[in-house]
């Protein structure tokens, strides 16, 4: 009986727990791409831990549009950001050292509930960009929903 209830009890905490997720902030990927957040896009699930590693100095990460409900948020320089994503939608983040030169990046937690507010704002942030350009729309082809 005791082990039941360990297992049940076990389970239970790892259920509330979601899963983690590494996003590095990089000046150049092993593909050769400069600023650049490695992946650029992610899905996860609502709950899961997103992990933002300066793994080269001078990097911080900045919500741009987050979902309705969802707080906005924005790193020190050079630290590593823990970020609970519980509101389901899509979040745009940059690094504001580097925006303008496409250091860009997309979460899409659960469905994409926001999905007109960042069809909206894409082409306005696109617009900041002067290197590197076109991450915001790869990556945004990667959203539930995007390109219908």
């Amino acid at each position: 009986m005791k082990k039941f209830i360990l297992c049940m009890l076990l389970a239970a905490v790892s259920q509330a727990y979601g899963a983690e997720h590494r996003v590095k902030m990089l000046d150049w990927s092993p593909d050769g791409q400069t600023m650049i957040f490695e992946p650029g896009f992610l899905k996860v699930a609502p709950g899961d831990t997103v992990i933002f590693e300066p793994t080269q100095k001078g990097h911080n990460v900045m919500s741009k549009v987050v979902p309705e409900g969802a707080t906005s948020f924005r790193s020190e320089l050079d630290e590593t950001f823990r970020l609970v994503l519980d509101k389901e939608g899509v979040y745009l983040y940059v690094c504001p050292p580097h925006q303008m030169m496409g250091m860009v990046g997309i979460i899409q937690v659960g469905e994409a509930k926001n999905l007109q507010k960042i069809k909206e704002a894409i082409p306005k942030l696109e617009r900041v960009v002067k290197s590197n350009k076109g991450r915001w729309e790869a990556y945004a082809k990667n959203i539930s929903g995007y390109g219908q």
